[in-house]
């Protein structure tokens, strides 16, 4: 009989044991990362967890142990057909929660306020505070289908699928997408961020061990999403000053053109270098116009702020084809309109932006679909001395600028 029932008892125990060397490939990161902002984040979870065990054990616990002691052949227990109340038990059932769930709440406000990404760094590692000398280290990051691009703007060199930075530095990332929504994950570092297109987001964090790490897109982008990873090295300062000399010494120029080529969708892309970016090529990639000829999104909100372009906005425009990739030299039936280019006087766009700038805007009545609080002024101005009106030969004579794309 014992033997028989080793035998039916033996194929769980093996199977158990087959399953055991998949967990080799498990790790810990998230808890044991190697970064100060991961680590308080870490930290937080953990505590968040224990104190909801709190709760949990015990209720699973007095589960287990009521369906023992009143279970139908236990002909000894208690039975007591007319209780229903117990001040004792109501105040252990209801005050352990709610104060249980005061300190959760607590923890996790004090915490998230504490780690919000946009917040600077206010130390590197426990006990060492940071001071003003302690300069973050930029770095652009943007989502691209389906890789990484990285620019380095004090550096002045970019890398694609290879981030390296210094142990120790605080890191301050802007990062974006140049087509859909995508997430910047360094579980070693810091918590995701989600990348967007035509906007910024931040992040910053640090390193405190050298070593090499992976990171990856955590939203679904498309076919190439699973592919979308990254290396990361976290070095010494003196290695990371090493690190960018090769790349300044190897590679092409990251420009609007070879931006643009490298934007089309693309899977498992080598590791790259480029030696010099075009300046400001982060910001037109954020305002949608890294594209010669067309107009940066916030060109377009000034002049909406200052009412439109009036009649040169009838025909300053161009189609817009949906797929922007197989639109570009291809001929491609178009559908909506965007403004494509508009001259500009410096000297005029700066009068307009500095009368923009001194109307004082009140948020307050933004409600609803945005329409103004009822009784109150959309906007409070300023007293400003009036502008005088410049001639169309005085525009002439000032002359333009190249087009604003």
């Amino acid at each position: 009989m014992s033997r028989s029932m080793t035998r039916l008892r033996l194929p769980p125990a093996i199977a158990a044991a087959c399953l055991l060397p998949l967990l080799g490939g498990c790790n810990m990161v998230v808890l044991d990362p190697a970064g100060d902002v991961a680590q308080q984040q870490g930290d937080l979870v953990v505590i968040s967890t224990l104190l909801m065990l709190i709760i949990i054990v015990p209720v699973m616990a007095l589960t287990g142990y009521f369906a023992w002691k009143y279970r139908a052949a236990n002909e000894t227990a208690t039975y007591k057909p007319d209780w229903d109340h117990s001040t004792q038990l109501e105040l252990a059932i209801w005050a352990i929660p709610l104060l249980i769930i005061i300190c959760l709440g607590a923890v996790t406000w004090v915490g998230t306020h504490l780690l919000d990404p946009y917040r600077p760094l206010a130390r590197t590692a426990p006990g060492q505070a940071v001071t003003e000398k302690d300069k973050p280290l930029e770095v652009q990051a943007v989502a691209l289908n389906w890789k990484w691009l990285f620019i380095y703007p004090e550096q002045g060199i970019a890398t694609v699928n290879e981030l390296a930075v210094p142990e120790g530095r605080p890191l301050k990332f802007r990062i974006s997408s140049s087509s859909v929504m995508n997430s910047f994950y360094v579980p070693a570092m810091a918590g995701q961020i989600y990348a967007m297109p035509g906007m910024e987001t931040k992040l910053h964090a640090v390193f405190n061990e050298t070593g090499r790490f992976t990171g990856f897109s955590a939203n679904y982008s498309g076919a190439g999403f699973s592919n979308m990873r990254f290396g990361v090295r976290s070095l010494s300062p003196q290695d990371f000053a090493q690190w960018t000399a090769r790349a300044r010494s190897q590679g092409q120029t990251l420009n609007r053109a070879t931006y643009l080529k490298l934007e089309r969708p693309s899977e498992k892309e080598p590791v790259r270098h480029y030696a010099r970016v075009e300046p400001d090529l982060f910001d037109r990639i954020v305002n949608l116009c890294a594209e010669p000829g067309k107009m940066c999104m916030h060109d377009m909100m000034a002049i909406d702020a200052r009412g439109g372009m009036g009649l040169a906005g009838l025909h300053n425009v161009r189609q817009l084809s949906y797929d922007k990739h197989a639109a570009r030299g291809t001929g491609d039936t178009a559908s909506d309109r965007y403004i494509a280019e508009n001259c500009t006087n410096p000297e005029l766009l700066g009068e307009s932006l500095k009368r923009i700038e001194d109307r004082v805007i009140d948020l307050s009545s933004l409600t609803g679909a945005g329409l103004p609080r009822p009784g109150g002024p959309r906007f409070v101005a300023r007293k400003t001395s009036p502008q005088p009106s410049r001639k169309p030969s005085e525009l002439s004579q000032a002359g333009t600028t190249d087009p604003v794309s």
